[in-house]
């Protein structure tokens, strides 16, 4: 009973991420992403100006196709447009995952744990952004200017013009993207609607097996739900979990949401804490959305961010990392929290 129970809360979400990460695909090839990055980088201003333009890009890409599809086909962009300009790389690295994990409050879609935690509620996603739309602006200004101030020496940089317009090919992967966006705002249950999507997405594009496979990545993917249905199963065994959420408050619902994720990742840490309905679910989501920015361990996008950035010639530092997030997670969960006060 409770393995059902568990199950049934989490496979949607890792059903959704899996369609938006072949969405995401299809439209990466036909140059979309790196169109908008292209569009972002020719805004006038300096380095700082084109960090900004290029993070903002990066929070829409998040909010409508997911975080880890933002990190996967974005991380690139930025590291490219940093090159191009000749300007240090070093922002622009660690902007790419901090920026996908601020900015996946907005849509039930844009992170996995947004889905498990409000599995109870069966709200829209209109509905989900209405209400979050808040600590998500918030989330993302902090991050911008996080990063514009602790990097601010290396942003001074000047650099050159950024004069390279990347070939564009709209197709099905771009329409892809309008389609999924559309049925994560409209449909409450848009898990196996968004995966047929992704997967007639792919044929169309003319994806590869080996790429679809790659891609999709079901191996992690079933893995990390294996996990965090045995959690979720253990959770409703136990019952702890529950009665320590229930005394919590907002803000400390948020910080062992933190402390959770940190700990076993915030997909097993959602199922772990949400197996019962949370007395706070949106503070919740805070803490698990944002804490992943205090270490790598937190979300399976840095994970990915490692291994994109690393192929792409980038030498992230996990220790960096850490040391950004413990200032950068303090302040933008707390801004979040005081911005979602009515929920």
């Amino acid at each position: 009973m409770h393995l059902h129970e568990a199950f049934s809360q989490s496979w949607p979400a890792f059903a959704l991420v899996a369609g938006l990460l072949l969405v995401g695909a299809a439209a990466a090839r036909e140059g979309l992403f790196a169109e908008a990055g292209a569009l972002a980088a020719r805004a006038p201003g300096g380095a700082t100006a084109l960090l900004a333009a290029l993070l903002l890009v990066e929070a829409a890409v998040t909010a409508v196709l997911n975080l880890d599809t933002a990190v996967v086909f974005f991380t690139p962009v930025l590291l490219h447009a940093a090159r191009r300009r000749g300007v240090p790389e070093t922002p622009f690295l660690y902007g790419a995952v901090f920026m996908a994990n601020s900015a996946s409050l907005l849509l039930p879609g844009s992170n996995l744990t947004n889905l498990i935690v409000l599995a109870h509620e069966h709200a829209t996603g209109a509905t989900f952004a209405a209400r979050m739309w808040p600590a998500w602006a918030v989330a993302v200004a902090t991050t911008i200017c996080f990063l514009a101030i602790v990097f601010r020496r290396q942003l001074r940089a000047q650099g050159r013009p950024f004069g390279e317009h990347p070939p564009f090919r709209p197709r099905a992967g771009t329409l892809g993207v309008a389609a999924a966006a559309a049925a994560v705002l409209v449909l409450s249950k848009p898990a196996l609607p968004v995966l047929a999507l992704g997967a007639a997405v792919a044929l169309l594009a003319g994806l590869s097996p080996r790429r679809v496979f790659r891609v999709a990545n079901p191996l992690l993917l079933g893995g990390v739900l294996a996990v965090t249905v045995g959690l979720g199963t253990l959770a409703r065994s136990v019952g702890a979990f529950g009665h320590l959420l229930g005394h919590a408050g907002r803000w400390g619902t948020a910080w062992l949401g933190v402390g959770a994720a940190v700990v076993v990742n915030n997909l097993p840490a959602a199922a772990l804490l949400s197996a019962h309905a949370p007395t706070h679910p949106r503070a919740l989501l805070l803490g698990l959305d944002l804490g992943p920015n205090l270490a790598v361990t937190g979300s399976l996008s840095a994970i990915l961010w490692l291994q994109v950035a690393r192929a792409n010639g980038a030498r992230p530092s996990i220790v960096r990392y850490s040391l950004l997030g413990a200032a950068l997670v303090p302040v933008s969960l707390s801004l979040a929290l005081l911005a979602s006060a009515g929920y």
